[in-house]
């Protein structure tokens, strides 16, 4: 009768963690609010990649994004594959995005409030 008990204990320990699990991840999988769901239908990112003049990608290239309302510039050093990206970035602003390393730069690029596309691709091919 005891070992009887001590299985039903067991079992009801296990039905309570599980319960316990379940609450958990249902809280960690939170509905988005109103203001997160507006903010992001109103905001975009740019992405694409640095290359040199042979075309071989641009690591440690500076890619920087200018606010043309604010003037708050924001920059990004490209990874191993040349690449970069943005995020967060206004739908209702204009922006204009450069690349530099070294001696070699390119741009500017301007991404435009009439360009409606939530993921930019502007890549950059580096000149002197």
């Amino acid at each position: 009768m005891k070992a009887n008990r001590m299985g039903t204990v067991k079992q009801m320990s296990a039905a309570a963690l599980l319960c316990l699990l379940a609450v958990g991840v249902a809280q960690a999988q939170k509905k988005p609010t109103r203001a997160e769901k507006r903010e992001e239908a109103n905001s975009r990112s740019a992405q694409g990649i640095v290359t040199d003049p042979a075309g071989t990608p641009a690591v440690g290239a500076v890619v920087q994004v200018k606010d043309m309302r604010t003037l708050q510039v924001r920059s990004f050093i490209t990874q191993n594959d040349g690449t970069y990206r943005f995020f967060n970035l206004k739908m209702d602003t204009d922006y204009q995005l450069s690349a530099k390393h070294g001696d070699l730069t390119a741009g500017p690029r301007n991404l435009s409030v009439f360009d409606n596309r939530k993921e930019a691709i502007i890549n950059f091919k580096l000149e002197k």
